[in-house]
């Protein structure tokens, strides 16, 4: 698996990066980073949706970014226009196929920060070009797991999400161990237990979207909110770390840790647990990723030893949030099972914010749409899009 793993020391020269999802969460706080470290990193290309070109043009002035892509063509005029008021010269580029062009471009980085599983295209092509990924869309390993695993060749996937991250440092902090699969028994990823926590299954029945999006600790997009609030987030992270780490769904935990401190743990198989701890702040494993093997200073402000903590850990309420199990399910049957489970969720999701399904029954629904579909092989792109259109589809007849 292509999955970064191991430590190697060694100076790091400046970075050239292509920063996709560049308006959204992640790619906003990379451009921080990016900020904070004059001459560390060169921003090379940006990509967005297209919903935001205003922000995009400025983006693209700021860095200097020699090219710039919107997955949305009728956004391209409102955009050149943007670019051109900023003093950007930044070449355009459009569609998927203009992002993956973007991906696929010489650079040191590709930040796939796209949200769902329009990034799968985007991180094929970077993988399949050699470039080094960090890899904030989670989706589109989740549903091309076997196409992304056979293309990441070793060192070239570092993980963005936090949990993953952290789970990286900790299999780094153990040493030559941490390489080695049969020393680890067991993998803890750690849940902030979202705006819900505590709360019984009878108690989500009247959740509203304003309810949803109010997350505690984390401020994020409103897809991924509605997805930590059900705990589909964790989900997709538990098949995530399954197929970054190679390890069995049957060793793969999820502990809810309200303070959001301790981002994940692995436990060893002589009882030792090695834990990372920051303070949540996204940009920690953002530099990680783009920087790596080296860290970057002064990131982000560590924990504060001169003051007391309380730090609490209590088990899942399957039953409250069965979203957790259902992904143990899925992953576990793999092929297009995962693709399908992920493209429910974001037409649920979708109708939920729109009010058109009842918070409890996003789950039932992916649920029901997944018990529905009889799944094959994940080893092309057209059988991973078919699914994931099949999955679409009948989700929006079922959220009608």
């Amino acid at each position: 698996m292509g999955c970064v793993t191991s430590h190697a020391a060694g100076a790091t020269p400046a970075r050239s990066l292509v920063v996709l999802g560049s308006t959204g969460s992640i790619g906003t706080q990379a451009l921080d980073v990016v900020s904070r470290n004059p001459g560390r990193f060169r921003v090379a290309a940006l990509a967005a949706g297209g919903g935001r070109v205003d922000l995009l043009a400025r983006q693209a002035a700021a860095f200097g970014a020699e090219a710039v892509a919107v997955a949305d063509p009728e956004a391209v005029p409102a955009l050149r226009e943007a670019l051109a008021a900023s003093g950007a010269r930044a070449r355009v580029v459009a569609g998927p196929e203009g992002v993956a062009e973007l991906a696929a471009a010489p650079c040191d980085v590709v930040l796939n920060g796209i949200t769902g599983a329009l990034g799968l295209t985007s991180t094929l092509a970077a993988l399949e070009a050699g470039r080094v990924l960090a890899l904030a869309n989670k989706e589109s390993l989740i549903v091309g797991g076997p196409l992304v695993k056979r293309l990441a060749a070793p060192g070239q996937l570092v993980p963005v999400d936090s949990e993953h991250s952290a789970l990286a440092q900790c299999l780094w902090a153990a040493g030559p161990s941490g390489a080695d699969p049969r020393a680890v028994r067991r993998l803890v990823v750690t849940a902030s237990g979202g705006p819900f926590r505590g709360r019984t299954r009878a108690e989500l029945a009247d959740v509203t979207p304003e309810m949803a999006l109010n997350h505690p600790t984390w401020s994020m997009g409103p897809v991924i909110t509605v997805n930590s609030a059900t705990l589909v987030n964790k989900g997709l992270e538990v098949i995530e770390a399954h197929l970054l780490y190679d390890i069995g769904f049957d060793r793969i935990e999820v502990v809810v840790h309200p303070q959001s401190v301790i981002h994940s743990m692995v436990e060893f198989t002589d009882g030792s647990t090695v834990a990372q701890a920051s303070p949540p702040d996204m940009r920690l494993p953002i530099s990680l990723a783009l920087g790596f093997p080296e860290r970057v200073p002064d990131t982000a402000p560590a924990v504060d030893w001169t003051a007391a903590h309380t730090w609490t850990f209590e088990p899942l309420d399957d039953e409250a949030f069965p979203s957790v199990g259902l992904a143990r399910h899925v992953g576990s049957i793999g092929g297009t099972a995962p693709a399908v489970y992920n493209a429910a969720n974001e037409v649920c999701v979708e109708a939920f914010l729109k009010g058109a399904l009842p918070f409890l029954a996003i789950v039932d629904t992916v649920e029901r749409v997944v018990s529905e579909h009889d799944a094959g092989a994940a080893s092309t792109v057209e059988e991973v899009l078919s699914a994931d259109a099949w999955a679409r589809a009948r989700a929006a007849e079922l959220t009608r």
